[in-house]
């Protein structure tokens, strides 16, 4: 091969990682943009007042705008009740979504397994709406009242797809032969999968439970049909309850709260890039 032809090679190369790159960056500045608009017009509404006191009254709002003073109160209602039903939806998802999971890696060929699987990715791409209709028929109309139950309720089945996947597909890129040691020692398969293979997996299953609360901290749909919410702070599973998603919505809503918006968005973004980094964190040292 002549130097021309390893040139022009060469040359093909540079000309698409240099493309690839611009791509990337393209792809990365809405984001930056995103985050640069909430970080600057939601950092100096963080308080401790923010953070322990309940959403004020529209009355309250309108009076310190007029008055030229801060908006009192906060969001804590919000952080309570979104702690409480994600709480509740993690108990029962990550359980249900690991099991699954590992049936679904262990019985491929089944055709039970390809029928739930088929059923996990229908239930994926289900909307989030679509699932809080169902809740509240589901839960809301037999309890006869909206409460954090049916909000977890909602939370828990958008949970649930996303931990089965992610626990499945990393299930599979385990080496077969760890399986085979653990058989050879004289482990059954439920034994082995319970004692070798998911602890082998925990990084990647903890990283799909986070992506599922990620995905799921953020809704509003499901929980106005769910949860309703509520200006108390309130610890109630039975009750209607509140969530920082479903503040950001009423905040939306009222012209003397539309100044809260970016303070409660910001922390739903620094809770999440807190998660993110905690799971990164405990999974590296994980498979130390």
């Amino acid at each position: 091969m002549d130097r021309s032809k390893i040139k022009r090679r060469l040359a093909k190369d540079k000309l698409m990682l240099w493309g690839i790159c611009l791509l990337a960056a393209l792809t990365a500045v809405p984001l930056l943009a995103i985050l640069g608009e909430v970080l600057l017009r939601g950092y100096h509404q963080l308080s401790w007042a923010f953070f322990t006191e309940p959403t004020p009254t529209a009355y309250k709002a309108m009076k310190a705008i007029e008055a030229g003073e801060p908006i009192p109160g906060g969001i804590a209602n919000g952080i309570v009740g979104t702690m409480i039903m994600l709480g509740m939806a993690v108990i029962v998802a990550v359980p249900l979504g690991i099991l699954c999971g590992a049936f679904l890696a262990e019985n491929s060929k089944n055709r039970f397994a390809q029928f739930v699987s088929y059923l996990t990715d229908l239930l994926q791409g289900t909307p989030s709406i679509i699932i809080g209709i169902i809740t509240y028929i589901w839960v809301v109309v037999p309890m006869k009242g909206y409460s954090a139950i049916a909000g977890s309720v909602a939370l828990c089945i958008m949970m649930v797809p996303l931990i089965v996947r992610s626990t499945e597909e990393t299930l599979k890129i385990l080496p077969a032969s760890l399986k085979e040691a653990g058989l050879a020692l004289g482990g059954n398969k439920a034994r082995v999968m319970m004692r070798v293979q998911l602890p082998a997996a925990f990084g990647g299953i903890f990283t799909g439970i986070l992506l599922a609360v990620s995905r799921v901290i953020g809704e509003t749909a499901p929980l106005m049909f769910t949860a309703l919410g509520c200006s108390l702070i309130r610890f109630s599973v039975d009750k209607p309850i509140s969530a920082v998603p479903l503040l950001i919505w009423e905040f939306f809503n009222d012209p003397n709260l539309q100044e809260l918006i970016w303070g409660a968005s910001l922390f739903l973004l620094l809770f999440v890039l807190a998660l993110n980094l905690t799971a990164k964190y405990l999974a590296k040292k994980w498979n130390q």
